[in-house]
C-alpha cells in the first residue's frame, strides 16, 4: 500500500470507446483507494502542458500522437510510456503478429504452441496458388488488425468458390478443430490470467462435404444450429491448459513483443491433446472482461511507479509491491 497521502499519476490517452469500457468507476474507486489517480489525457492539446505523469498509458496510433509520445519522452525520460508505438505496431499486421509465436523460446518439458497454417494473398489472382498448401475451410481474415471495422471483418472459407467473396489482401488461415472453446490470456505486465471462452463449433468431415461457399462470422450461429455435435460442447467440462504453460508462454510473447498490455487467444488443437495453437494477438485488450481487473491493473500501476522510483534513486527492485501474478480462471 502506497503511505499516507501519496499519490500516484497515471495518465491514459485512449479513444471514446475503450476510454468508456476501461475507465470504469470500478476502476477508478479501486485505484484510488490504493492511492493512484488514472488521470485522461487529451490528444488534442499538448502532451508536454499536461501532467505531470508517473505513467502514460495509450491506445492511439494516429501519426500526429505518436510524434506527441517522442516529443514528451524526450523532455521526461524517466516517465514510462506503455508501450512503445513501435512494439505495438507489430500487431497491426496479422502476419508479422504470430511470426513473433514461431519464434518463442520456451523452456523444456512445456507443452507445444504453435499458430495454424496460413498464408497472405496480396491480389484475387493469387488465390488460386495459394490455398494449394492449405486444407479447407480455411478462416480468411483482413491483413491489418488495426482496430478499423474491415479489420474485424471474417469469413469461414469452404472451397474455392467461398474465396470468391473474400476481398484482398487477406491472411487465409487454416481452420483447426479445437472443441468449440477457445482460451483467452490476459497479460498485464508479468500477470497472465485465463479464461474459457465459447468458440466455433468443430467442422467434422462427413459435415464439410455439406457445406460450400462461405459464411460471415455474423452468420456462424447458423453453422453452431446445424453442427450440433459440436454446438452441445459443454465449454464449462473443458479442462484448462496447465497454470505453469500459460504463464511461460505469456513470458516468453512479453519478452518477445517488448509489449505489457495485451491478450492472446489460443486453442487446443482436437487432433494433438498436448498441442496448443495462438491464433489472435490483440494491444491493450478489453480488460473488464478479465476477473479481478480492478486489482490486476492496479497492482501494476504501483509496480511501474515502483520501478520508476527505484530507477531514479538507484535503489534496488524488490518484491514488495502487491500482486496477483499467475492467476488463471475459468
Amino acid at each position: 500500500m502506497p503511505k499516507a497521502g501519496q499519490r500516484h499519476r497515471i495518465g491514459y490517452a485512449l479513444e471514446p470507446k475503450k476510454m468508456q469500457s476501461f475507465i470504469s468507476p470500478s476502476l477508478l474507486d479501486y485505484a484510488s483507494e490504493r492511492g493512484v489517480d488514472l488521470i485522461r489525457i487529451d490528444p488534442e492539446k499538448p502532451l508536454s502542458e499536461q501532467g505531470p505523469f508517473d505513467c502514460v498509458i495509450h491506445k492511439l496510433y494516429d501519426p500526429d500522437w505518436k510524434i506527441q509520445l517522442r516529443n514528451f519522452s524526450a523532455k521526461n525520460p524517466n516517465v514510462p510510456i506503455i508501450d512503445s508505438p513501435d512494439s505495438i505496431e507489430q500487431l497491426h499486421n496479422r502476419i508479422s503478429m504470430l511470426e513473433v509465436v514461431t519464434k518463442l523460446q520456451i523452456s523444456k518439458g512445456f507443452k507445444d504452441i504453435g499458430i495454424p497454417k496460413q498464408v497472405v494473398v496480396f491480389d484475387k489472382e493469387g488465390f488460386v496458388d495459394s490455398v494449394r498448401g492449405l486444407k479447407f475451410p480455411v478462416l480468411a481474415k483482413h491483413l491489418m488488425a488495426n482496430g478499423s471495422p474491415d479489420s474485424h471483418k471474417m469469413l469461414l472459407v469452404f472451397d474455392n468458390e467461398g474465396l470468391e467473396k473474400v476481398d484482398t489482401p487477406v491472411v487465409l488461415q487454416e481452420f483447426v478443430n479445437h472443441g468449440g472453446s477457445i482460451f483467452k490470456v490476459y497479460v498485464v505486465g508479468e500477470n497472465a490470467t485465463c479464461v474459457k471462452r465459447k468458440s466455433l463449433p468443430d467442422i467434422s468431415e462427413e459435415k464439410l462435404k455439406t457445406l460450400n461457399g462461405s459464411i460471415s462470422f455474423s452468420q456462424i450461429s447458423n453453422l453452431a444450429t446445424s453442427n450440433a455435435g459440436c454446438d452441445e460442447a459443454n465449454v464449462e467440462k473443458v479442462e484448462m491448459p496447465p497454470l505453469g504453460f500459460v504463464v511461460e508462454i505469456a513470458r516468453a510473447m512479453r519478452e518477445a513483443l517488448g509489449l505489457n498490455l495485451f491478450n492472446f487467444d489460443v486453442i487446443r488443437d482436437s487432433r494433438e491433446e498436448d498441442r496448443y495453437l495462438v491464433i489472435d494477438i490483440n494491444y491493450f485488450p478489453g480488460y473488464a472482461k478479465m476477473p479481478s481487473f480492478e486489482s490486476v491493473l492496479t497492482d501494476f500501476f504501483l509496480e511501474i511507479v515502483h520501478e520508476k522510483k527505484c530507477k531514479e534513486t538507484g535503489e534496488v527492485a524488490d518484491d514488495n509491491v502487491e500482486d496477483t501474478n499467475g492467476e488463471v480462471l475459468s
